[in-house]
């Protein structure tokens, strides 16, 4: 009988920092079923998606130029050919890992985390696995405990990003919502929580501890 031959994940990283990628680079160079290759940015990450016709992962920095909140994912998303896509951050908002699973991201992996993870969450990433740390899903607990809202999940992510002090366009564009779907959700969540107008809807909801 022979021998299976390994599975290679070829997996793209795209991050702005030059010490994250190398970083990254290090450690997985020594992983004998990861092939790494890294872009600086979403343009870049998007060429080399269309050029290598998709990777088996792809990791986009939340932050990085050209990603424009969350609709880079779902561009990546669309580039890589129905492969995986996952976000790489640091401290990511409880609203922002349920929007990630939302627009069907991967999941998410943590710079601040140790490395020696990594490849057990890109292998499982990369065969179908969605990946959330522990300590995101244990954030979103106590939340969850701590606040009782009217509010739907979706609701919720708009808020913050009412918090947040974005326009309607801003809050659709970071979505993939048209506007005047944002409107109607703006609109509920006044209704809910008894505001006049946005601004109040935002105080309402921190005095609440919604926010």
């Amino acid at each position: 009988m022979n021998k299976q031959e390994t599975q290679i994940y070829r997996v793209l990283i795209a991050d702005d920092h030059a010490m994250i990628l190398e970083m990254f680079e290090h450690y997985l160079g020594n992983i004998q079923d990861v092939s790494i290759d890294t872009a600086p940015d979403l343009d870049a990450a998007i060429s080399k998606i269309d050029a290598e016709e998709g990777f088996d992962l792809v990791l986009v920095d939340l932050n990085m130029p050209g990603m424009n909140g969350l609709s880079g994912l779902g561009k990546a998303i669309e580039h890589n050919n129905g492969k995986p896509v996952g976000i790489l951050t640091s401290n990511p908002a409880p609203h922002i890992v349920t929007e990630i699973l939302a627009l069907g991201g991967a999941g998410v992996v943590l710079k601040t985390a140790a490395l020696k993870n990594l490849a057990n969450e890109i292998r499982f990433m990369a065969s179908g696995g969605r990946y959330i740390p522990v300590e995101l899903i244990e954030r979103q607990q106590k939340m969850r405990e701590r606040t009782d809202t009217p509010l739907s999940e979706r609701e919720m992510t708009v808020l913050a990003l009412l918090a947040e002090g974005k326009s309607n366009r801003e809050i659709g564009a970071s979505l993939s919502l048209a506007e005047p779907t944002v409107k109607m959700h703006v609109k509920s969540i006044c209704t809910k929580l008894e505001a006049n107008n946005r601004t109040q809807a935002v105080v309402v909801a921190r005095n609440q501890n919604i926010i």
